[in-house]
Parts: C-alpha cells; structure tokens; sequence
C-alpha cells in the first residue's frame, strides 16, 4: 500500500460566468475562497476539458471523465450510472430511466417544466411517491426503484424495443421554463412508455394521495447496463467515492471503488460536510485515493440564485478544502480540486466549457496566481483538452 494519499474534490457546477451584479466577477472569484487562493497560489493551476466534442455536458459525462474514464468509450447513459450506485442486478438487455420527479404545469405540449427536483423533495417522500407508483403501474414491462430526493430509476426488463433506447428525451433540469412538446412527441413513439409517463402524471397529481410539488415523472438519461475499469488495477491504488448522488456512487461502483455512505449527506447547502470530510480522512488511514464530491453548487446553479451559489462555494471551500487541508497536513499528501462542469447561473443549466483545476502537493511548481478562479486557470496557460487524462496527470506528477 503506497504511503502517498490524494483526495480529489469536487464542486459540481461551481463555474460560471462573470455576473453583472458582482461586477463581472464569477461566483467563483467573489465568494470567499482562501483555502482554494492558497493551494492554487503554492500549486499547479490549469485547464481542463471534461465535456467531449459532441456529448452532451452532463454531470455523467464530466464526472467519469474526471475518474479517468473515457466517455465516448464507456458512457452508455444516467441512468445505467445510478442503478451501479444502487447495486440492481440487470441483464445485458435491460433499459434503465433516469427518473425524476418533477413539478410540470401540465402534461401537454404547451405545458411547461416548473421545477426538475419538485421542490426538493425529501426522500421519504419521494420514497412513498415511488412505492406507489409501483405498485400502480409497475410489473412485468418497467420496474420503479425509489432512490434519493428527486432522483429514481424505472428498468425495462430485457428486449425493449431499440426505438425506446434510441430517443431522446432532455433532462429536465435543461428544459426549466421551456414547453414539454418535443419530449412528449418523443415518448408518444412508444405507447407503453407514454402511457406509464400519462398515468403516473394522472397518480400524481391526485391531492388525496400526494401533498408535495411532484405531479408527474420525467424519464430520461436511458441505456443498457454500465462497464467500466476497475481502479484499483488500473491506477494500483485503493480508492473510494463519497458523494449524496447516486450518479457519483455509480460511477465509484462500477469502478470497484469503496463507496462511503454519510447520514445526512443532501447534495444540497443542508449537506453534511463534515461527515464527508472525516469519512475521507478515515478512509485514507489505510487506503490511497478519495473522490470527494458536493453537489451543491450546481443545485445553486439551476436554480439560478447568485445568493445560494456564493455561499455553496464559501461553504464548500470553509468545510471541505480547509478541513481536508488541515487534516493531511504533515502527510505525504496531495490534494487536486475542480468542478466537474459550469452551471452558469444565466443559464441555469451545464455547459461544455473548460473547467480550471488545481493540484498541490508540497513538491508542487508554484503558480503564484492571486486566487483559483476560471479566469487564471486560463491565464496559465495549462490545459488538458482531454477529462480522462486530468486523474492520471495529476497522480504521475504527484509519484515525480
């Protein structure tokens, strides 16, 4: 077991663009990051590259890159992630959904997507929401399996028709404000499909039953069963993920990694930081490698509230990079920090643009840079135009 311990944090969506109310700052360069300023000024400070030409820029996507993993290679879909994550047992023909619950102004083509996370919803909730859906509509053709807050999962038992793989229905998160009507034609190809997504709009929105902001599913991010590479033969070293997401999970999972489960981890600003941190730190007594990552930020960033997104990147910055710094101080340790893709706050949904990068370690070339932002990630001149090669960059620099 190599003495050397690297922990990988992750603040997902944290870039963005300059803001006019912030002076045209970015979040990243008004909130207060001194942790971060300190690691990019003593350590090497680029860009990076987590969205392939062409795939869409999603947290899958970004994330497997930023693991290692090639997506044009490997991704195959969200939800075939987040059933990893959830340990479901599939058959090589199996389709797996993303599902969300949602809340739509009504379920036609002028209706429009109102809140991709229904307000949040609290798992319990979500979790008897999910439980009755299945046992509504659920059977030999699809199968619900409740997962975290807003996101869940239907499989399609083997030999769905390549017309249901094949379409291509938006994440919801993308399609905030925006009417329904080319989604909708997509899942009237399929009659099954659209008649599931009709009816557990019809449970939904039943009053009697259900008192939260859910009234109608969005399936999305479908594909067959996830391979990927096992770590700890890959990189030799011993690994593990932490994260409230059952996307990060997933990817963790399939990868062979330890996946570190911490009560009260929200993926939202209520998260439990320090758990996060002290179930890293623990990890690392004996294993090599952490993946650390919070959600937050990019929640923020689809809300499109600056208020909440300066203070998930204080917070993220105060409760995991300060605490993970001080935690491997002394040690033969080093520490790389991102954010997977941009959630610009104007946007209110990802976009493929470079993400900056740091990586420290006390033999690090110094950047001297002022403080870690997008803008002097670029000013160095540093970039890695592939995700997949940022993880095995860092861990030969660190070996060096």
């Amino acid at each position: 077991m190599s003495a050397r311990k690297t922990v990988f944090l992750i603040a997902d969506g944290m870039g963005d663009w300059p803001v006019e109310a912030l002076g045209g700052k970015t979040p990243l360069e008004a909130a207060d990051t001194p942790h971060m300023d300190a690691l990019a000024r003593e350590g090497m400070v680029g860009l990076c590259r987590t969205i392939p030409e062409g795939m869409p820029p999603g947290s899958d996507i970004a994330n497997m890159s930023l693991l290692g993993c090639d997506p044009a290679k490997h991704h195959t879909g969200r939800g075939p992630i987040e059933a990893a994550a959830q340990g479901l047992i599939l058959t090589p023909d199996d389709l797996v959904w993303r599902c969300n619950l949602v809340r739509i102004s009504a379920l036609e083509p002028s209706g429009v997507m109102l809140d991709y996370s229904a307000g949040h919803i609290d798992t319990p909730t979500a979790t008897a929401l999910v439980k009755m859906l299945q046992h509504e509509l659920g059977g030999a053709g699809a199968v619900f399996h409740p997962g975290v807050q807003y996101r869940h999962l239907v499989v399609q038992p083997g030999r769905v028709k390549a017309a249901e793989a094949g379409l291509a229905i938006r994440p919801p998160h993308d399609i905030l404000d925006q009417t329904l009507g080319p989604d909708l034609a997509a899942y009237q190809q399929c009659p099954e499909l659209w008649r599931m997504v009709r009816e557990a709009a019809a449970l939904l929105g039943n009053g009697e039953h259900n008192a939260s902001q859910a009234n109608a599913v969005w399936l999305w991010g479908q594909g067959r069963p996830l391979h990927l590479p096992d770590f700890q033969e890959r990189f030799n070293q011993s690994g593990a993920v932490i994260s409230a997401v059952d996307l990060v999970k997933g990817l963790g999972q399939a990868m062979g990694m330890a996946v570190l489960d911490v009560p009260g981890a929200t993926g939202y600003l209520d998260t439990n930081y320090t758990g996060k941190v002290a179930a890293a730190l623990d990890f690392l007594q004996q294993g090599d490698f952490v993946f650390l990552h919070v959600e937050a930020p990019d929640e923020c960033g689809h809300q499109g509230s600056l208020e909440n997104k300066l203070r998930a990147i204080a917070d993220f910055d105060a409760q995991v990079v300060g605490p993970i710094r001080e935690g491997l101080r002394g040690m033969d340790a080093a520490i790389l920090v991102a954010c997977d893709h941009f959630t610009p706050l104007i946007k209110r949904t990802h976009v493929p643009d470079p993400v900056p990068f740091l990586l420290w370690h006390p033999e690090a070339t110094a950047s001297g840079i002022p403080h870690f932002s997008e803008a002097q990630a670029a000013s160095t001149g540093l970039m890695l135009e592939r995700g997949q090669d940022l993880l095995p960059w860092a861990l030969e620099r660190f070996a060096r």
